[in-house]
């Protein structure tokens, strides 16, 4: 009989599990990730639909600061600094606040971006970027708020919102030639510093050709002006798997003073606790 109930228990406890209810959500969330020339564009927001009701002069007010969606808030981030405007933006995220009027809405990018809906009390000095774009009619009537990244060019996209009769598109530039050009320079003069530590570090983890290891963490250490703690701590390990304890010693203690002008105690243990060890 025990065995009976502890079997019904069971399978009682299996099927509320998988009987959860499930249904849809009135304002799904959406992710929009778009390349723009070579900077990275995200936006995360929820999209309500109209149903049959006024959408902006009523659900959305005039002249009031929206949420530009529904739930929490709308996020846009950028991977560089855009122009908007003709005003500059800093790389990163924000909240994306509008206040919709007649004939032009204002847009505006906030740095809190921990609110639900609208915050409890605006802060100026959260305005990264203000703007106002030119309200336009739809095309046709849009059920469904809608944010998208249209008519993209290799400096320049445009950031588009329209639901029921209205739609604005304000435009932004990215940083295109700039990156390009930083990017042409950095392959044509060669490795840097960090890719000769990267190099040393994937043969060292990967039990790869030691003798290489030394090789590129002694380059990376010969193009430094100032060797970071890190690298010399792999210089040591390196040094030790190749049999120098007396080196690798040497090298630890280095790296145990610039850990410490660094403050970074944990290398500074690490360090401590391979000279120990190697000491022995």
């Amino acid at each position: 009989m025990r065995k009976i109930l502890i079997a019904l228990a069971i399978i009682i406890t299996q099927f509320s599990i998988e009987a959860q209810i499930k249904t849809p959500q009135a304002s799904p969330k959406a992710t929009i990730d778009q390349v723009v020339g070579l900077t990275d564009v995200e936006i995360v927001y929820s999209r309500p639909s109209a149903r049959g009701r006024a959408v902006f002069g009523n659900l959305v007010p005039f002249g009031q600061l929206w949420r530009t969606g529904a739930n929490e808030n709308t996020m846009i981030t950028f991977s560089d600094d855009v122009i908007i405007d003709g005003k500059p933006l800093k790389k990163g995220k924000y909240a994306l606040y509008t206040i919709p009027n007649i004939q032009s809405w204002e847009v505006i990018f906030y740095t809190a971006t921990d609110n639900w809906g609208t915050p409890k009390e605006f802060n100026e000095a959260n305005v990264a970027l203000r703007t106002v774009v030119k309200e336009e009619a739809a095309p046709r009537a849009i059920e469904t708020f809608t944010i998208g990244i249209s008519d993209l060019d290799a400096n320049f996209a445009y950031l588009e919102m329209s639901w029921e009769n209205s739609r604005i598109a304000l435009k932004f530039e990215v940083p295109t030639q700039k990156n390009a050009m930083a990017s042409v320079e950095k392959v044509l003069a060669g490795p840097a510093a960090g890719d000769y530590f990267a190099a040393a570090q994937f043969y060292y983890q990967s039990n790869g050709d030691i003798n290489k290891a030394r090789t590129y963490i002694d380059k990376a250490l010969e193009m430094s002006v100032e060797v970071p703690f890190y690298f010399l701590r792999q210089r040591s390990l390196i040094q030790a798997k190749q049999g120098d304890t007396k080196g690798a010693i040497e090298t630890a203690k280095l790296s145990i003073k610039a850990a410490e002008a660094a403050g970074n105690a944990d290398y500074v243990k690490m360090n401590k606790d391979s000279i120990s060890e190697w000491s022995k």
